[in-house]
């Protein structure tokens, strides 16, 4: 009898939470999903339904598939690029140097910031005509080797990878610091009695330990790299062109030029496209754990 009264407890306990989740989250869905299959264009009350319309049109869109590709290509460089940097300063900064508690609050404030705002900022930085990144480079005698970044596809979608992995680095850090924090020292001087080195520490004892953190880092890396938006705008505004077009900018776009049922389709493509690789790397660790 007691055992029922807290199953029962707890289900009471969890309604809210399933309430708030059901309400932003389930029910938005099922109403995408929805009015994807429509050509609603937004403001009107009048929705048509086309079928599968909405996709095969994403998929005969040029300017689509760029941006899909732009996106994957940008989903796969940001979480690898910020876990090697966030794993990088959680090593050097888990010693007992002098100040690291200081220098982890450095590393860290960026994240604070707004994007969109992070992103004007070194937009403006990196402005050729007075921009601070330009003067820094003549005082130290390198402004010849200066130019517009922001101006080339090639160079664009870096600079935006660049800021991103500065300003969100902090991040994983701590998720990282936390899981070296936890792991046992007990390991680490058995390992020293067995004649390991530094290296041999980190591959036996450290790396195998820090699985659960690199799991929540990846996939956390992988979901923010594949929608992200603010950044795009601020830097670059998907130019030049449409080079450095994410799809949730290019979603933006077709939501505001009054074609939301295709957005919202496109919409939809994206969670798939983020879901994929998120569960592929939940199991495959789950499996590895």
């Amino acid at each position: 009898m007691l055992k029922k009264i807290k199953a029962n407890y707890y289900k009471c306990m969890a309604l809210p939470a399933f309430l708030l989740f059901f309400c932003f989250f389930i029910y938005p869905l099922c109403l995408g999903i929805g009015m994807s299959f429509t050509n609603w264009d937004g403001v009107s009350a009048e929705k048509t339904f086309v079928g599968l319309w909405n996709f095969r049109e994403f998929f005969r869109d040029s300017r689509a598939i760029h941006t899909m590709l732009t996106t994957i290509k940008y989903g796969l460089l940001e979480p690898i690029c910020i876990n090697v940097v966030g794993l990088g300063l959680a090593l050097f900064l888990d010693s007992k140097l002098k100040m690291t508690n200081l220098m982890r609050t450095f590393v860290y404030l960026p994240s604070v910031i707004s994007a969109l705002v992070m992103g004007y900022v070194w937009q403006l930085m990196l402005r050729p005509d007075g921009g601070a990144v330009r003067q820094v480079m003549e005082f130290l005698g390198f402004g010849a080797h200066f130019k517009a970044w922001l101006a080339y596809p090639d160079s664009a979608l870096w600079i935006i990878l660049l800021v991103n992995v500065w300003q969100f680095s902090g991040p994983a850090m701590v998720i990282y610091l936390a899981g070296l924090q936890s792991v046992p020292q007990e390991l680490y001087e058995v390992a020293t009695i067995d004649g390991a080195g530094y290296l041999q520490k980190l591959k036996c004892v450290t790396f195998p330990m820090l699985k659960p953190a690199f799991q929540i880092n990846v996939i956390t890396n992988i979901i923010g790299a594949l929608s992200v938006h603010d950044s795009v705008v601020a830097l670059t505004d998907g130019g030049p062109g449409y080079a450095t077009e994410t799809i949730s900018v290019y979603i933006y776009r077709m939501s505001a030029g009054a074609r939301a049922g295709y957005a919202t389709a496109v919409a939809i493509i994206l969670l798939l496209i983020t879901m994929l690789p998120t569960i592929f790397i939940y199991r495959a660790m789950q499996k590895e754990r």
